[in-house]
């Protein structure tokens, strides 16, 4: 969060109109606005959890996202990834995401990196950014941000889905634990496809989003030290 007022940037008449709805918010206002416009945000993956997280950001005036997600179009993805086309199938998720991202708002900047996160790129993307939004269906890329966002302190929302199941919680170097103190171990169960709706990742990734957007802008309670689980199945909700 960025606490010299002296060095947020201005907003624009344009922008003022966009966010109109928004900046009345309690807590959050013009400031909130701006330190949004400010702020920069990786996420990784860009799929339905990410996807979602990215689109809610760039609504909401975020004014960064360096984006991570590697490969191609496929059938699959079609049920929960929204920034994904039917007629883009065989051609660059990234390319579709950039796309889509900038028709909502022109007015972002995005760094696209179109392959994973690993161990050897992890330290160079989260250092670029303010906030590292997890949102990777495997453990070595979420291992690989989380020592990173611990090694340069930077804050970093996890969120993961499963079946109609989510977590969501949110990590602050030297006030909360980590992803390690969670997980110690990968799952030995864990697999990359596994079964999920696109409404429990659209539900999961706005409120992931939501939680950037409070942590961000320095105003709500985020999930700091709790997390939250929740099963659509049959709506019910704990810390």
């Amino acid at each position: 969060m960025n606490s010299d007022l002296s060095q947020l940037p201005d907003l624009t008449e344009e922008e003022e109109s966009i966010y109109a709805w928004q900046i009345p918010i309690h807590g959050f206002g013009t400031i909130g606005q701006q330190r949004l416009k400010a702020a920069s945000v990786l996420i990784s993956r860009v799929g339905g959890l990410g996807g979602m997280v990215a689109m809610q950001l760039a609504a909401a005036g975020i004014g960064r996202l360096l984006l991570a997600h590697g490969g191609n179009i496929q059938p699959s993805d079609l049920n929960r990834q929204l920034l994904m086309t039917h007629a883009g199938i065989g051609q660059s998720r990234m390319d579709s995401i950039v796309q889509r991202l900038h028709d909502l708002n022109p007015r972002l900047d995005l760094v696209a990196v179109p392959r994973n996160v690993g161990e050897d790129n992890a330290l160079d993307l989260v250092k670029q950014v303010d906030l590292v939004v997890d949102c990777a269906p495997l453990f070595a890329e979420r291992y690989a941000m989380n020592a990173a966002a611990l090694k340069l302190r930077k804050p970093m929302v996890e969120a993961a889905m499963h079946d109609t199941e989510f977590h969501l919680t949110t990590f602050v170097p030297g006030q909360t634990p980590c992803l390690r103190c969670l997980y110690p171990e990968p799952s030995t169960t864990w697999t990359r496809r596994f079964p999920v709706f696109g409404a429990v990742s659209g539900t999961a990734g706005a409120m992931a989003a939501m939680e950037a957007i409070k942590y961000l802008a320095g105003f709500g309670k985020p999930l700091t030290g709790r997390m939250l689980i929740a099963d659509l199945r049959s709506q019910e909700f704990r810390n």
